[in-house]
């Protein structure tokens, strides 16, 4: 599998009233063929600004960005045209055409790309089936939920026979079940076309639900790269860690308490752990918060608990978790 595409050493640089913002800072990373890529952080962090790089939408200040192995920054108008072709986006707004009909949305891009009527109509009426709304086409969009817009959008997007799908935000202002069906429907178009998908958000559930493989963007510096799972299981920067750590309800039974993050995947969660703990160390730990989720389709539990005051008790307790198989992963609790 080839990358589809390639960041080196980009730079974004704003200039306003002659100050000097930088929105991206040497950030580096892939995105490989066919996989769902999720970039996260913060509002403000530099995650759109970086999407908007992947179709020269934003030139970038210094270093490249490549699209198949071809330099975006070195194409003609017309070559960056046709790059553009292959990459459909969506955003969060939805963005159709409401004195339109939802099939007429559908069709604009073959409209623009000069398409013939019969065949751009046959086209879009194949796309609003795959996103299950063919007996929606001759409804206007003000009739229509949010998810069934964001539906319409994405068979808009999927018109073109794009290479890519750029999602921006594409689900923030759904529901949680409407946002579940969604991204269920961008995961089934993903591998029955092979369409490599990038999806921008500051929801970590979004990327565990879907995505392969996160980028994490924190104060427009790359954070952490890597799979799902791993990055899920133990996360290295402080970025990933405030993502992915569970808030917790409850506080230390003390200040400076020693408290650790557990986390086991579906094939260990039948293990009775804590009391296996008790019986074989004589050692306790106190539950802050505890929760499953499923991560890539992989059912991981992950459990906050604090550990005795004496440090060699501590090690005894850290050492029988780590052989069990489980990560552990210290949390601050002081901050």
């Amino acid at each position: 599998m080839g990358n589809v595409f390639e960041l080196t050493n980009v730079y974004k640089t704003y200039k306003n009233d002659g100050k000097e913002f930088e929105a991206l800072k040497n950030v580096s990373l892939e995105v490989r063929e066919g996989e769902i890529f999720g970039i996260i952080g913060m509002s403000g962090a530099g995650k759109s600004t970086l999407v908007r790089t992947l179709n020269r939408l934003e030139e970038v200040t210094s270093g490249s960005v490549t699209f198949y192995d071809k330099d975006l920054a070195a194409l003609s108008a017309k070559e960056l045209r046709e790059v553009r072709q292959k990459i459909s986006m969506i955003f969060q707004g939805f963005n159709l055409v409401n004195q339109r009909t939802v099939l007429s949305n559908v069709e604009q891009p073959l409209k623009i790309a000069g398409v013939p009527r019969k065949e751009r109509r046959e086209k879009a009426l194949q796309m609003l089936k795959i996103v299950g709304l063919s007996e929606k086409k001759d409804v206007f969009p003000a009739r229509l939920s949010g998810g069934q817009k964001q539906r319409v959008a994405i068979a808009r997007a999927l018109t073109a026979d794009p290479k890519v799908l750029l999602c921006d935000e594409a689900t923030s202002a759904l529901d949680p079940k409407i946002t579940g069906e969604i991204l269920d429907l961008l995961k089934e178009i993903n591998e029955e076309r092979k369409l490599t998908i990038v999806i921008i958000t500051h929801e970590m559930s979004v990327v565990e639900k879907i995505c392969d493989r996160v980028a994490i963007i924190d104060d427009g510096l790359l954070a952490e790269v890597g799979d799902v799972k791993d990055v899920f299981s133990n996360p290295k920067s402080k970025a990933a860690k405030k993502l992915v750590f569970p808030s917790n309800p409850f506080d230390p039974s003390e200040q400076g308490r020693r408290v650790v993050r557990l986390v086991f995947d579906g094939t260990q969660s039948s293990e009775p752990f804590i009391a296996n703990l008790v019986e074989q160390t004589g050692l306790k730990v106190n539950i802050l918060s505890a929760n499953t989720k499923s991560v890539g389709g992989i059912g991981f539990g992950q459990m906050i608990v604090e550990l005795p005051p004496s440090e060699k008790d501590q090690e005894t307790i850290i050492s029988f978790f780590t052989k069990g198989g489980l990560s552990v992963t210290e949390v601050e609790t002081n901050e």
